[in-house]
């Protein structure tokens, strides 16, 4: 353990020094932030130039053989203004490179392709306001759900999992291209969502870091097909309806939304002969859901809650006959939390959600209703530093994550974090897939 300790904190001192040394050359953090609750913000003054971040990110993985697993340079653009006053607009691109695939053979084509280099846009639309309407037009944040460490009732946004859910939200969430219509009325708000071509998860490559791998038993093979995305027509589009409502401080919400899954589902094939050989592919259901959110906030501590039924998406089977190893289970998930604000700058977060599975098919790796919790602690040690530790968990098994953090804004606009990522459970687990896949890593960030 001594040792152990010992490896951890070598690792951390070096690539904190590696940050370091890159600070002087990187530029800052977005002012406005990705995520946009709802209704929707509206956008800032014209003229207001380009706001953004430049960021330096280092991990080194510390499982056995330990290696950089990330050293990437990360640049977040935009601008935003208007053209009259009720036509405003807003542009946004990030732009990455990640040197690690540079450096080492680690990884296969495949992943360094994937991960060396990216360009993508961000948010990039028009907004139009008439009377109690708000009209939203182009790649877009739909934020729906807010709570810690897990998307709930954020059902709309795609994601970026190649980092599995580490990054903050603001960066895991990718736009969906969209056209939103929101009707205001007094105490009442209705949201209209129409995606006609939509924008899925990005579970990377296999060989990554990340990537979901699927279960497989002693003797067998395993090969994956290229990830099979769901044709641009009328069928796949996604579309969804929103009501909320403020009653005596109650923050209460119902949606609908009919969708082509953004979730993956690996469906599998066996091939017996010559090689026995699994050979998954991963394939998009179509799916309806019906959630529901609600907050209140007490004074000090909030309440928040989200629940969301899910009808068509199907599950992993470890039945070796079922036919494509995959069988369809409608679920509810809900969770409920506790934010506490604590003196002396101090947050406490508490949430317990679960899984519930209808006509369950005991093949499936979950049990019948999966447990689980979640804490976050944020306090202020002094006036520029910052720590953070989160820890989430399941109850049905031993399957955790734990996150300790601490931030440093040493400069105007400038910070340094330092943290650690550390996973414990069974191989066929959320957290314990990635068992070996401990981390330590840094960033510095410049925001303008």
């Amino acid at each position: 353990m001594q040792v152990l300790k010992t490896k951890i904190i070598a690792h951390l001192v070096q690539i904190t020094l590696c940050c370091i040394s890159f600070g002087a050359q990187t530029a800052e953090e977005n002012l406005f932030g990705d995520d946009l609750p709802t209704p929707v913000k509206k956008s800032a003054e014209a003229g207001s130039g380009i706001k953004g971040f430049v960021q330096f990110e280092a991990a080194r993985t510390t499982a056995s053989p330990d290696h950089w697993s990330k050293l990437r340079t990360r640049a977040d653009l935009s601008s935003q203004g208007k053209l009259s006053d009720n036509v405003k607009w807003k542009l946004g691109a990030r732009f990455d490179y990640d040197a690690v695939y540079s450096i080492n053979d680690f990884y296969n084509s495949d992943v360094q392709k994937d991960q060396r280099a990216n360009a993508v846009l961000r948010e990039n639309y028009l907004d139009y306001s008439a009377g109690n309407w708000d009209f939203r037009l182009g790649r877009q944040h739909v934020v729906w759900g807010e709570m810690v460490g897990f998307f709930f009732a954020d059902v709309v946004s795609a994601r970026d999992l190649r980092e599995f859910l580490l990054p903050d939200f603001d960066q895991l969430r990718t736009p969906q291209w969209a056209a939103r219509a929101e009707y205001f009325s007094d105490d009442y708000h209705a949201e209209f969502l129409w995606i006609p071509v939509a924008t899925y998860d990005d579970i990377g490559k296999p060989g990554s870091e990340f990537y979901p791998n699927q279960p497989a038993p002693p003797g067998f093979n395993v090969r994956y097909q290229q990830e099979l995305r769901p044709e641009r027509n009328a069928d796949n589009m996604n579309y969804g309806l929103r009501l909320s409502t403020l009653k005596n401080g109650w923050d209460v919400s119902a949606f609908y939304y009919r969708s082509t899954d953004i979730n993956q589902t690996f469906y599998r094939e066996i091939i017996i002969a010559p090689t026995p050989t699994l050979v998954y592919q991963a394939r998009h259901d179509r799916i309806s859901q019906l959630g529901s959110t609600l907050a209140k906030d007490f004074g000090d501590v909030v309440l928040k809650g989200e629940a969301v039924y899910t009808r068509g998406r199907s599950f992993t089977t470890l039945n070796a006959m079922d036919s494509d190893g995959v069988t369809p289970q409608n679920t509810i998930d809900w969770a409920a939390g506790l934010d506490f604000t604590l003196p002396a700058e101090s947050r406490f977060n508490i949430q317990i959600f679960q899984r519930q599975y209808f006509n369950y098919d005991s093949d499936i790796i979950s049990d019948k209703r999966e447990n689980g919790y979640s804490l976050l602690f944020n306090t202020k040690i002094f006036n520029n530093w910052e720590a953070q530790a989160t820890f989430i968990s399941s109850t049905n098994r031993t399957d955790w994550l734990f996150r300790p953090r601490v931030t440093w804004s040493f400069e105007r606009n400038w910070r340094l974090l330092v943290g650690a990522d550390v996973f414990k459970g069974p191989p066929t687990s959320l957290f314990g897939q990635y068992d070996q896949k401990d981390r330590v890593y840094s960033e510095v960030r410049y925001s303008f």
